[in-house]
This record gives structure tokens, C-alpha cells and sequence, in this order.
């Protein structure tokens, strides 16, 4: 049996055990382990497992990931979301389709403390929607709309996926971050004029609520103080070259746990849930690493990657088209697989052949940050693209009076502004580049 037959078959048998449900860990791990015996025997796989699992969670830049969940979880416990709704809502929600749009909003200003799509969408569901409801507005347009601000949670630094992206390419974590900023807020807006123009054509699924006075709008806005005060010493720190991104986010969680104790909204048992929920997420993780660590060993093996690599750069077709192929790949990848894994099981493979074209003029280490920006952006797509959108069956759960169909109704709107989003990237590299030159000079 060759190689590349080999690894064809180990994709075939990972692609089925995901069928039955097996974790995404295992399906990686056990046709990754397989097809590195069928290769190079028993011994040479124990051999490997005997110090690959220490040499990858050994990774410094890893700590990264549990530090940056912990301080998401402290905001959610600590009712920082709760605030920020309120805030936004303070300000746009009487005008039609303002509570969505505070919504969004108050997603985006989470995500900035968070850097989980998944936890950015179930905290302000939690928070948003039953003010939605009680304010009569539809069930599509409001689990839609909090499906869609739950994916600004990887799209606005910081982004566990792109944390994962920077390691695994040996990428800056402060220039990628930069680089999301602002692809990340032209989401958001974005969003926001998808808002009001769905309430333009559907004004009845969306009614507005009363002004709020002046002076409830300034202690709405002296509440979420404490939010804005963590993202300017976090990011701040970070790109003023005061600490690294790990230092920075070990002081965000403690700053945020700070916080919750001092509003008085962080007990023992918030802060018992909020260790336990970012020991968990870590621990998957961390396995999904090992799985995909494991199957990518035995792919290289195969020499399947370079192989890739050599195909795509000899393609006769454009470097521009080659690209947009990966994107469209990872939209239908994310049908059937979470964004950790999409990038672990497919960026040692993708990434040299991106890294043998030729676009845009671009320097090797910029062409790699554009490139995990464009490959954000579309992960960020297939959290909401049906079939198996993962903040629709989020949101869906807590909104349970709303069929699944009416919220992927709801997001096709939004789809289309994400499709243009990417367009926009692919042929623009200075909207995500921009700040990289101007922090980074």
C-alpha cells in the first residue's frame, strides 16, 4: 500500500468516525495513529507518542488559551455582559431594530474580553433576548441577530482560533491581533447596517422601545467603564511592548476577576463555575491539539503535504483563485467540524502552498497574516452557514420557542454581508494590514 493511498484513507477514516460522533479528538488521533504504524511500524508510533504529547503541551505560547477563556469566563459570571447590553441598548434602542443592534454591540465589546465565539453567544443570549422578546420583536430576526454578534467573538481580538493559527504557523500573536482589529469592526458594522435595512423591509419584526433619558445614559455608559479599562491595559500593554500576550492575558483574567469580586457579582460559586468551564474548553483543547498533532505526523509521513504544496504552486490558474478554493473549503468544513480543529487538521497542509504563491507582492510574514485573517473571517462564516452552524444550535438552545429554520432564515442576510466582507479581504489586503504597518513599523 503506498503513502498518499495511506493518507487518503486515514482522511476517509477520520471523516467517518466524525459521522458517528466520535469526539474530534479521537477521529484525528486513531487514523492518525494507524496510518503511522501501517508507515513506519508499532515501535516508531510509540516511539512518537512517547514525547509528542509533552513537547506540544510544553508550549509556552500555548498558555495563551486557557488564560484568555478564564478571563471570558470571569466577565460571564461576573455580569460584565449584562452591563454592556444595557449600555448599547441605552443608546440605540429606541430607534427600529435598536435592541439587535445593541446586541451586536454589546457581542463585539465582549468579544474584546472573551475570544470565544461559542461563550460570546450563549452570555448574550442569556442577557439579550429575553429583553427582545419582551419587547415584541420577532423570533427570527432576534436569534439571527444573536447568532451572528456571537461570531464577533473571534472576529475582535482576543481569538482563541487565531491564537492557534499564530503557533501554528510560528506567526506574531500582536500583529495578528492587530490584523483582526479591523476586519473585526467592519464586521460589526456591517452587521448593523444588515439590521436596519432587514427592519426597512420587515418593520414589524422590530419595535421600538422608549427614549432613555440623558442621565440613564451616562451611568449606562459609567457601568461598563471597568470593560474599556481591561482592553486599554491589555492591548495597550501588549502592543506598547510592556508584556507579551501571555503576560497580558494572565492580567486581563486577573483584572476581570478583580472586578466581579468588587461589583460584588462574583461569589464562590461564579468563580467555582468559571474555573471548572475554562479548565474543560482548555483540557478539549488541548486533546484536539493531540488528535491533530498525531494525524498530521503520520500526513507528513505520507509527504502528502509537500506534495500539496508543489501541485498548487505549479497550478496554471491563478494564485487569487487558488486561494479563494481553500476559502470555499473551509466554509463547507465547517458543515461538519469546529473552527480548533478545521485549522489543526488543515494548516500544516494549506499553509506552505499559500506560502509558495505569489500574491499581492507580499512579504512572506505579512502574506501569512493576511492569509489567517482571510481564513478567520471564513471560520467565523461556517459558525452560522447551515446545516450545522454551531452559534445557531447555541443560540437555539436558550431561545427554544424559535424553530431552528426561522434563525437560519434570519441569517442568510448576514451571509451575504460576510460573503462581501471576504471579497473585500481577499482583493484589499491593506484593510487588514494597515495597522500591522502602522504598530509594527
Amino acid at each position: 500500500m503506498t503513502p498518499t493511498l495511506i493518507g487518503l484513507l486515514m482522511f476517509a477514516g477520520m471523516l467517518l468516525l466524525m459521522a458517528v460522533r466520535v469526539p474530534i479528538a479521537a477521529a484525528m488521533f486513531i487514523p492518525g495513529a494507524l496510518g503511522y504504524m501501517a508507515i513506519s511500524g508499532d515501535v516508531a508510533m510509540l516511539n512518537l507518542l512517547k514525547g509528542s504529547a509533552v513537547a506540544r503541551l510544553t508550549v509556552y505560547e500555548l498558555s495563551v488559551i486557557p488564560l484568555f477563556l478564564l478571563m471570558g469566563q470571569f466577565a460571564t459570571q461576573g455580569g460584565l455582559s449584562r452591563d454592556l447590553f444595557r449600555a448599547a441598548a441605552a443608546f440605540v434602542g429606541h430607534i427600529r431594530g435598536g435592541l439587535a443592534m445593541a446586541a451586536i454591540m454589546s457581542a463585539a465589546a465582549f468579544g474584546a474580553v472573551c475570544g470565544s465565539s461559542v461563550a460570546t453567544s450563549a452570555t448574550i443570549t442569556q442577557v439579550a433576548y429575553p429583553e427582545m422578546k419582551a419587547n415584541g420583536y420577532h423570533g427570527r430576526l432576534s436569534t439571527a441577530t444573536l447568532a451572528v454578534g456571537g461570531t464577533l467573538g473571534i472576529l475582535i481580538p482576543p481569538s482563541v482560533p487565531l491564537v492557534v493559527y499564530a503557533i501554528l504557523t510560528e506567526q506574531n500573536i500582536a500583529k495578528l491581533f492587530a490584523a483582526a482589529m479591523v476586519p473585526g469592526i467592519l464586521a460589526m458594522l456591517g452587521y448593523l447596517v444588515v439590521v436596519a435595512l432587514y427592519c426597512r423591509v420587515r418593520p414589524e419584526f422590530a419595535t421600538p422601545t422608549a427614549p432613555v433619558a440623558w442621565a440613564d445614559r451616562g451611568k449606562a455608559l459609567v457601568a461598563i467603564w471597568p470593560i474599556v479599562g481591561i482592553f486599554v491595559i491589555v492591548f495597550g500593554g501588549i502592543y506598547g511592548g510592556i508584556f507579551s500576550p501571555t503576560e497580558g492575558a494572565a492580567i486581563g483574567a486577573l483584572l476581570t476577576f478583580a472586578v466581579g469580586l468588587a461589583r460584588r457579582e462574583l461569589g464562590p460559586a461564579g468563580i467555582k463555575r468559571a474555573l471548572v468551564a475554562s479548565a474543560e474548553t482548555s483540557a478539549m483543547v488541548f486533546m484536539i491539539f493531540l488528535g491533530a498533532d498525531m494525524m498530521n505526523a503520520s500526513l507528513a509521513l505520507t509527504e502528502m503535504p509537500a506534495r500539496i504544496a508543489d501541485w498548487v504552486t505549479h497550478l496554471p490558474i491563478s494564485p487569487l483563485l487558488v486561494v479563494s478554493t481553500v476559502l470555499v473549503l473551509y466554509v463547507v468544513l465547517g458543515c461538519v467540524m469546529d473552527e480548533l480543529s478545521m485549522l489543526l487538521l488543515t494548516i500544516p497542509v494549506i499553509f506552505p502552498a499559500i506560502m509558495g504563491l505569489e500574491l499581492w507582492g507580499l512579504e512572506k510574514d505579512m502574506k501569512a497574516i493576511w492569509f489567517g485573517i482571510l481564513v478567520l473571517m471564513t471560520v467565523g462564516i461556517g459558525l452560522i452557514a447551515p446545516p450545522v452552524g454551531l452559534n445557531v444550535y447555541v443560540v437555539n438552545n436558550l431561545a427554544r420557542d424559535v424553530p431552528m429554520g426561522e434563525t437560519y432564515k434570519g441569517v442568510f442576510p448576514f451571509l451575504a454581508w460576510d460573503a462581501l466582507r471576504v471579497m473585500l479581504l481577499l482583493f484589499f489586503p491593506a484593510i487588514s494590514l494597515w495597522l500591522v504597518t502602522v504598530l509594527f513599523k
